[in-house]
């Protein structure tokens, strides 16, 4: 079998899904999710599959740039499905998983993410933070990953400017939220807001 492909949500993958990233109120039909599984190496050059759940408006881009990056021999540490950590986020992201799809709210608010929609990636999470700052205070998801705060630094799976999986993403239309000015999300690659207010309207 083909090591990189598409399929759709079929009955096995739901039932590993459903309850977790896909919440019981998930209003996201099925039928437009899509189940992509790559290769990937690590820092070591070891191979490993990947699976994730996506959108079906970004899975050809996914499956496109997941190749790219593994023949680049691009090093991503690891790429499950979000339900192996419960769907719980912050597990996902200290563990430096690698994911898409998660019916949840941006955190610390009541705004659907995109990831809520299949239509953002996260790459190797721990050593690319979520930084926010709110009420003076700076906030650095995953917990645990302080040590990788300081870009000028350098260390193994950083995502910086000039990264080749950034300018994979975003020459498929992605954008980088590395680039934000009022956050920094160093993982974090979107669908752009306009086009998602045009695929669902008034969601966010």
């Amino acid at each position: 079998m083909n090591d990189f492909y598409i399929s759709g949500v079929d009955d096995e993958i739901f039932s590993r899904i459903r309850g977790k990233s896909y919440k019981e109120d998930c209003f996201l039909p099925r039928e437009e999710l899509r189940y992509l599984h790559v290769m990937h190496k690590d820092l070591n050059g070891k191979i490993f599959p990947g699976e994730l759940i996506c959108n079906v408006y970004i899975v050809a881009a996914l499956l496109d740039i997941f190749k790219k990056l593994y023949a680049a021999d691009y090093p991503i540490e690891k790429i499950r499905l979000i339900d192996e950590y419960d769907a719980d986020d912050e597990k996902s992201m200290a563990d430096n998983n690698s994911s898409c799809f998660n019916f949840r709210v941006v955190a610390g608010t009541k705004r659907i993410s995109l990831h809520a929609l299949g239509l953002a990636v996260d790459i190797n999470p721990l050593y690319n933070p979520y930084i926010t700052f709110s009420g003076g205070k700076k906030n650095i998801a995953p917990a645990n990953s302080a040590d990788f705060e300081d870009r000028e630094k350098n260390f193994p799976y950083k995502i910086a400017d000039d990264d080749f999986c950034k300018k994979l993403f975003t020459e498929h239309g992605f954008i980088w939220g590395g680039d934000w000015t009022d956050c920094k999300d160093y993982q974090h690659f979107a669908l752009p807001d306009d086009i998602v207010a045009k695929l669902y309207p008034g969601v966010r």
